[in-house]
This record gives structure tokens, sequence and C-alpha cells, in this order.
């Protein structure tokens, strides 16, 4: 099946999503030399909803739904995500049709006085965006101040550089694209905060049954990273869905293996339950259904009740 003359990409128009969908174009150009790829460039709710915390607006779908508008009224063939942005439960009549090789998904210590957390002193103010970095900190370093951090990249950077936080912490795979590794002062292992299920990989959403355009970005899969990232969601998924939960999934393969971590907490991070498999990676999301069960085991349902959300 032959490309289209001309393939449309919807995108967010901050920095960190342009940069995506334009790595996307240049992969879907030199795949396909006589076809014109564009970016539709598009503002989403979420983008515009920055002064509440994104638990409280309605969650991650806030980024996605405009740019499945477009697709709907055939204004784009495709849309790029970063996947810890997409719903765990994909709405009716899309599908993720590609997930590309995933860039460093750790979290980022980014701090104009401060070397790393351990550092800070006792009141510091430190800004998320995030409930899991959020319920992390709390438990790990309670003598902290937590306090929201909404809006793009460029503008949570400029609020700590006017000194609203005395550091952040943010997803090491955007500051790296942008080529701002020079404001990282410390990446976080995965043992001092578990990354999000899907963090630092894109994935590319197209209208369920789009068979031509899901073989034009199929060459886009990473099967390594795709194992993954289907793992942690499936996790999540079966924890709360696209519910708004302080919850950590990670996988790598290690050995042949998918190895998968994860947890879920309290915001407050009083309670947490965490715990970790091995299996097949062909099985990825059964592992994160089992993983799953492991959590529930442990008592996670409670602290699920306890959050609303189940």
């Amino acid at each position: 099946m032959s490309a289209p003359s001309k393939i449309v990409i919807a995108s967010r128009e901050s920095r960190l999503a342009m940069w995506q969908a334009v790595h996307v174009r240049e992969r879907l150009s030199s795949l396909n030399p006589g076809t014109e790829v564009v970016i539709l460039g598009m503002t989403t709710k979420g983008d515009q909803i920055l002064d509440r915390p994104l638990a409280e607006i309605g969650g991650k779908g806030l980024f996605i739904k405009e740019l499945e508008v477009a697709m709907q009224e055939g204004k784009a063939h495709l849309a790029v995500h970063s996947m810890k942005d997409v719903p765990m439960v994909m709405p009716d009549g899309f599908v993720l049709a590609a997930i590309s090789a995933r860039e460093n998904p750790r979290d980022a210590f980014v701090s104009n006085n401060y070397a790393s957390l351990d550092e800070l002193p006792a009141g510091a103010v430190v800004g998320t965006s995030s409930l899991r970095r959020e319920a992390i900190l709390r438990a790990k370093y309670p003598q902290l101040v937590i306090k929201s951090l909404r809006g793009n990249l460029d503008t949570r950077l400029k609020k700590l550089d006017a000194g609203d936080y005395d550091a952040i912490i943010l997803a090491a795979a955007g500051l790296i694209r942008l080529g701002m590794e020079n404001r990282i002062k410390a990446v976080l292992t995965a043992e001092q905060s578990l990354p999000a299920p899907g963090q630092g990989a894109l994935g590319i959403e197209l209208i369920d049954g789009a068979a031509a355009m899901a073989d034009v970005v199929a060459p886009l899969n990473d099967p390594e990273t795709a194992h993954c990232v289907k793992a942690e969601r499936a996790f999540s998924r079966a924890l709360g869905g696209s519910c708004q939960v302080p919850l950590g999934g990670y996988a790598i393969i290690d050995n042949g293996q998918l190895w998968l971590r994860g947890f879920v907490a309290s915001v407050d991070g009083s309670e947490m339950v965490s715990a970790e498999l091995r299996g097949n990676p062909a099985d990825d999301e059964a592992l994160g259904r089992q993983l799953a069960d492991m959590l529930r085991a442990q008592g996670a349902e409670a602290i699920l009740a306890r959050l609303a959300c189940k």
C-alpha cells in the first residue's frame, strides 16, 4: 500500500510537542520521499488551563482531545504524543499505531542553587505537576514544600528562574530533546523516582481502521520500547485506567526478559505499595495486569478507594 501524496500531523504547539512532531515528520519524509509531510499545530485545553492542577480539570486527555477532533474531521491523518500524556484507556475510534524508541525515561532534578534533592534545606519549595512525583517527594522528603507546577517546559523553567521554586522535577527526556541537558543537575534513578508509564516514549495515534496510514507509520514502531510501554500501560489501566493516581510503572528488557516495576501511593506519601516481576516480553500486557494483582494483594485497593478512584 503506497503512502498518500500528503500526510498531516496534528500536534500541540508547545516547543517540546513541536520537536516531537518534527522528529516524526523527518522520519516519515525519509521513509516516503515522494510524500509531503506537514504539521498542523494546535492549542489544547490542557495547554490553556494553567491555574489548576491537572488532576482537578480532567486529566491527561485534555492534551489530546483537540488533536483527535482534527483527525475525525479529516484535517489530520495522525497525532504525535508523549506517551505519558496519553490516557490509559484510548477513546473509541482511535488506536496507538506505533511507539517509537525511548529517550531517557527518568526524572530530572533541576535547580539553580542546589545539586540534588538531598541538598535542599527544610522548607525548600519543589514544583511538580505530577501526583506520582508529589507522593514520592512527600514520602522521602517530608521536610520539603511541594507546590503544583503547570505549563509547558519553558514556562516551568521561567517560574524556577523567577525564584518561585527552589527546584523543580521534570522528565529528563524533554530537556534532552530540546538541547537543555545543561539544566539537569541530577537524573534521578528509578529507585529514587520510578518513572511514569510511557515516560520518554512517543506514540502515534490514528483513527481506528486507517489501514493505509497504519502501514505508513509501522516502521516507526520500536518493538522493545513498545513491549515495555504496553506492560506499563496495562499495569496502570488495571489500577484505575485514566484516573489520576499517584502511580509509577517502569519496564526494561533485561537479559531477554521484561522487568516491570510498579507502585501505587497516597498523595501524601504516607501509604505506598510496590512490587516487581519478570517475564517474556511477548506477554507485556499480561505481565502488567499480573503486577497490578500483586499490588492489590498488598492493599492497593484500599489506597485507590481513598483516592475515590477504582
